[in-house]
């Protein structure tokens, strides 16, 4: 599997979010700046994300973006199924009449491997661990 940039910066943007959870909206052009993602890409995977039950969007100038539930429930398989589809290492896994039984055994054990990691990592998980990082000294924030 694949995590293209709609996963990645997906994620980022909801760990932003977390990182303000409970404190408001927060605005796009922050978020974009704060985690280095294109604005009006941004706004697609928000559009995305609130249509998915992940976040609501308030307009107007005190308006943004925050999440709908606390960060500890939103699991990543959820959020990467969202905004990539499948976890299927190949994309005809599910498909009746699969050519080679051998592998197809071989990406079945990929699918659900991948599936139980991502079910046990939250957005909560990734936001405490960017914290950590930068505590750490891990990454340089103007």
């Amino acid at each position: 599997m694949r995590i293209s940039t709609k996963g990645d910066y997906g994620v980022r943007a909801l760990i932003e979010l977390s990182h303000h959870y409970g404190e408001g909206p927060l605005q796009s052009a922050e978020i974009a700046a704060r985690q280095r993602i294109p604005e009006p890409y941004l706004d697609q995977l928000l559009t995305t994300l609130r249509k998915a039950g992940f976040i609501r969007s308030v307009r107007g100038p005190q308006g943004g973006h925050a999440l709908l539930r606390r960060p500890e429930e939103i699991r990543l398989s959820d959020v990467i199924g969202t905004l990539e589809g499948s976890l299927s290492p190949v994309s005809h896994l599910h498909d009746e009449g699969f050519q080679c039984r051998a592998a197809h055994e071989v990406w079945h054990r990929v699918e659900d491997a991948t599936r139980k990691i991502l079910d046990g990592v939250t957005i909560g998980d990734l936001a405490k661990r960017e914290l950590e990082y930068d505590r750490q000294g891990g990454r340089y924030v103007i």
